[in-house]
């Protein structure tokens, strides 16, 4: 029987987001209906309520989860009701190239649920990245549930189904920061900072933060950052080489998204370097570099989405790392808050003043 919900809905591109009732169906085959726990608020949700994704509104905004299976459809094996899950926006098909070659991390066709949310009109609602997680409960594809450690913080643990999974990825996985590389992340809001904890993870000596603001670099260093340097009042790129010997950072991981940065970040590698981008620009930008430098400074420039993860493999390790310890995800939460606070956070998310707000049900 469908349920009636509490939800946050972007009804029109630049307007304020309102609470709506929203019905959810109960689940189909391979789809699983999930009581949402915590939620973090990331800017890839300000990106659909600005229409900076599509226009596809309205949007059932939430993302970036953590919850308890309630209910299943047919033929799901892979959770069952009172699991403790992360939600994550890959579910892998398992069938296509990228899958079929043993690479599940690249999976070209995930998916989501096939039965629309709607508001108690009819109106159907579009998931955010197939997920919808500001709202009590949500409906996705059962593929989209990791099951975790149910002792996790649900705050902490939701925070890897996006930002976190994304900086620490970037990282781990797309840069693959070996043990005594030199790295530099340039911005250090919660996905750079991500990025910060994944190179101490991989065994980097030297971590260099790049950013404008020093409260950001604060928490940089206090994340794991051996050294800071902003770059509202010197060149990142030559203060990087000298940090580095004057060579350059074996790896820079960009995350701001901006064609200024990126090219910071081309220059600052060293030679046969690495440049990862994480950063997610907006449609109109663009990049020029001269072939020549592309060509004559060797190495790779790399794009990572969703950190390169596997969910399946990456969140039951860093929730093993947590709880060990050794991976202070709990950093990550500045505040917790109601459903109804999701607006305000979107101000103070624009202002720089936190690195995750975080929705608590």
């Amino acid at each position: 029987m469908a349920q009636q919900v509490q939800g946050v809905v972007a009804r029109a591109k630049g307007e304020p987001v309102r609470i709506e009732t929203i019905i959810v169906p109960d689940p189909g085959p391979g789809e699983a209906v999930v009581k949402v726990q915590a939620c973090g608020v990331c800017h890839t949700d300000l990106h659909y309520r600005e229409g900076g994704i599509n226009d596809d509104f309205p949007f059932l905004l939430g993302h970036e989860a953590a919850g308890v299976v309630e209910s299943v459809g047919e033929g799901v094996t892979e959770v069952a009701p009172g699991d403790f899950v992360i939600l994550n926006w890959r579910a892998v098909c398992g069938q296509c190239r990228a899958c079929l070659r043993g690479r599940p991390q690249y999976c070209f066709d995930t998916h989501n649920a096939k039965q629309k949310m709607t508001l108690t009109d009819g109106t159907e609602l579009s998931p955010a990245l197939g997920i919808g997680a500001f709202a009590e409960k949500t409906l996705v594809a059962a593929g989209q549930c990791t099951k975790v450690d149910p002792a996790a913080s649900p705050a902490a643990a939701g925070l890897l189904g996006c930002g976190v999974m994304a900086g620490i990825g970037a990282a781990i996985n797309t840069g693959e920061v070996g043990r005594g590389d030199s790295v530099a992340v340039i911005g250090c809001g919660g996905v750079g900072n991500a990025a910060v904890v994944g190179a101490r993870l991989a065994g980097a000596a030297r971590i260099i933060a790049v950013d404008i603001d020093d409260k950001k670099l604060e928490t940089a260093k206090g994340l794991g950052a051996t050294h800071t340097v902003n770059s509202r009042s010197v060149d990142p790129v030559e203060a990087i080489r000298e940090l580095t010997g004057g060579n350059g950072a074996d790896v820079v991981i960009e995350a701001v998204g901006r064609p200024e940065t990126y090219e910071q970040a081309f220059y600052a590698r060293d030679l046969a370097g690495t440049v990862v981008l994480v950063g997610v620009p907006t449609p109109e930008m663009r990049i020029e570099l001269p072939l020549l430098d592309v060509f004559g400074r060797g190495g790779a420039l790399k794009s990572s989405w969703y950190g390169d993860c596997l969910p399946s493999r990456d969140f039951p390790m860093l929730i093993d790392l947590y709880q060990q310890g050794r991976l202070d995800l709990d950093a990550f939460v500045t505040e917790t808050i109601a459903l109804e606070d999701v607006e305000k956070a979107f101000e103070r998310m624009h202002h720089g003043d936190v690195l995750r707000s975080v929705v608590m049900f």
